[in-house]
């Protein structure tokens, strides 16, 4: 199985990179991971709607190019449904017999997702109605992806 995620913005922070870096590590006994970085667009202090709605279309188009026709598509959205880490654990396993090889999480920019974006989503997912940032978001998915492997090896990481 490959699992890609696909974000928008650099990630900064040594912490959450040191972080990022020991699960992607833990996750290869289990999957290739592939980690894509894309340019956030600059958004303008007291940005009108469609500005917003303009630079989220931008986002969103550069997105699009990165997600392969065959992926099983989760974006992060906050109105998307909400998972125990076991009921996780098995709609990966789910998706991983249902005969798709690669499976593509998505995080968005600060202003969200292209509603195109949405749309090719085979699924939404929430970590919850909290605001986290973009950066800290990636750690805690990558995270959940290795505690979902885990749980289904029935090993006891996850407790």
């Amino acid at each position: 199985m490959n699992i890609k995620l696909i974000t928008v913005g650099k990630l900064k922070e040594k912490y959450l990179k040191d972080g990022i870096a020991e699960y992607t590590k833990r996750l290869s006994r289990f999957s290739k991971m592939e980690i894509i970085e894309l340019i956030d667009e600059k958004t303008p202090e007291k940005a009108s709607m469609a500005q917003n709605n303009q630079i989220i279309a931008k986002e969103g188009g550069r997105i699009s190019e990165k997600i392969g026709p065959r992926d099983f598509v989760i974006v992060l959205a906050i109105e998307g449904k909400q998972l125990a880490s076991e009921a996780f654990s098995k709609k990966l396993a789910d998706v991983t017999v249902s005969g798709y090889s690669d499976i593509t999480f998505v995080i968005g920019g600060s202003l969200g997702l292209d509603p195109v974006i949405k749309q090719r989503a085979n699924m939404q997912m929430s970590f919850g109605l909290l605001t986290l940032p973009h950066q800290l978001m990636r750690l805690v998915l990558i995270e959940q992806i290795y505690r979902a492997f885990m749980i289904q090896q029935g090993s006891p990481y996850h407790k």
